[in-house]
């Protein structure tokens, strides 16, 4: 009879509009969880009987289930926590879940989890955690190579550690220097032959300035910048250069002459007499008529580098690739645009962690330094949308998800988190309707009730 049809589909509505309000209702509860993923309500008709006439086909009932959003992702906000961290585009985060511990020691259940929730911080024992409660599985790099040390991502701690020191091998130096340099000896800028030296300081590759003749070469010499360098056992020395022009070119002469500079580097503080104090490295930089180098020089390769007594070994100055990062353009006062740096550094501390763009986990250390310590490793599935949630966030594969897949395509974002994918005022609207569909369906079981009271009343 239709009216039992209608009260048993009416029922049916009660029950869809149900699970739509259970799902919205967890959605906006779930409005500022971060990496959540709302849930939608998919309708699906049922047919009660099926007749070939198309006159007498009827719909039955309905049929509520839920509709994963797990491909749609939130928006994505700046932190100030170094260690949160978002994805952008394909995957998830593979956590794993604490069961227990021994020895002080967390014990992991042994089936990864999933999650887009990136508010990892340290915890007491240096693992990275989340506010739910998941431990971040990485993959370990080699200390020295920066290589990693396995394929599966696990749970690692990060202790505060010690960086030794690193020796100096290159100096990147670039800068102008001026055409006509301004010296406190103008008259006597020009060093051809080692005129008032007491011994030649030009001499290629084993020029010296002798102490006694230092205040002359200040005079007649620029200052071409400081840098402290490292040697392998934590000792430093004081780079300090300076360049002198040594000949002055002339485009008109057959053939033309080119400006000529030499750079020195102090040696020995503490020299007297006769003792070299500057020292030259070796090498003459010509340059034409236009400021550039006649021939380029990539890079220039000071041999046995000893300054006060620290042996730094062969020293590299780098010029750049193209050879092009001394130049000698029109300007009267010192060297400009220089950029004077080394690659060593002293023996440092640990003073943070912080994940990058890239997705590694990064010491930092006080003298300046930083090092690869661990991969954050994406996961990804075929089957998104058939993933099955856990709570705080999580997922765990399943046949329809299919098995994870390491090295998603996403990227990941540091110092920054991913909002809820829910949309509030499409919530609200979702429920308005809801909350209609429901009422309406109170008043089908009603009026049939009230229509089947009335077929008893003709009987009695």
């Amino acid at each position: 009879m239709s009216l039992y049809s209608a009260l048993t589909t009416s029922v049916a509505g009660l029950g869809a509009q149900s699970t739509a309000m259970q799902n919205i209702s967890g959605n906006i509860a779930n409005t500022s969880t971060n990496g959540f993923k709302r849930v939608d309500t998919a309708f699906v008709d049922l047919v009660s009987n099926h007749n070939a006439n198309s006159s007498k086909q009827t719909s039955g009932s309905v049929l509520a289930s839920s509709r994963q959003t797990n491909t749609v992702a939130g928006s994505v906000d700046g932190s100030q926590t170094s260690t949160h961290m978002s994805i952008s585009g394909d995957g998830y985060f593979v956590v794993y879940e604490k069961i227990g511990e021994v020895d002080g020691t967390p014990i992991f259940d042994g089936t990864p989890l999933y999650t887009r929730r990136g508010d990892f911080t340290q915890d007491e024992d240096g693992y990275f955690v989340n506010e739910a409660g998941y431990y971040l599985a990485v993959i370990e790099l080699d200390d020295t190579t920066g290589n990693p040390v396995s394929s599966v991502p696990e749970p690692t701690t990060f202790q505060e550690g010690f960086m030794a020191a690193e020796a100096t091998t290159t100096l990147t130096y670039n800068g102008n220097l001026p055409a006509i340099p301004t010296t406190t000896d103008p008259s006597g800028y020009l060093m051809t032959g080692g005129v008032g030296y007491s011994s030649d300081p030009t001499t290629a590759g084993a020029g010296v300035v002798q102490a006694q003749d230092e205040t002359q070469f200040i005079s007649q010499s620029i200052s071409g910048g400081a840098i402290t360098a490292y040697v392998a056992n934590g000792e430093n020395a004081s780079v300090q250069l300076r360049w002198a022009k040594i000949a002055e070119g002339d485009a008109t002469a057959i053939p033309p002459t080119e400006d000529t500079w030499n750079l020195f580097y102090k040696s020995d503080t503490n020299a007297t007499g006769a003792a070299a104090k500057w020292t030259n490295v070796g090498q003459d930089y010509t340059f034409d008529a236009t400021g550039k180098m006649t021939s380029p020089l990539a890079n220039v390769t000071v041999p046995a580098m000893t300054i006060d007594g620290v042996d730094l070994g062969n020293i590299i100055l780098d010029h750049g690739g193209n050879g092009d990062g001394i130049t000698a353009y029109a300007t009267t006062t010192g060297i400009s645009n220089m950029n004077l740096s080394q690659d060593g550094a002293a023996a440092g501390e640990q003073t943070s962690i912080s994940i990058d763009n890239a997705g590694y986990v990064v010491a930092n250390y006080s003298n300046g330094k930083s090092s690869n310590m661990a991969e954050v490793i994406l996961a990804s599935f075929d089957g998104d949308n058939y993933l099955a949630r856990a709570s705080g966030g999580a997922f765990r594969a399943t046949d329809d998800s299919g098995l994870a897949i390491l090295g998603a395509t996403g990227s990941i974002r540091g110092s920054s988190l991913e909002s809820s994918n829910v949309d509030i005022a499409d919530e609200f609207s979702k429920m308005i309707i809801s909350q209609q569909a429901y009422s309406a369906n109170t008043r089908v079981l009603s009026t049939a009730r009230d229509m089947l009271t009335e077929v008893m009343q003709i009987i009695r």
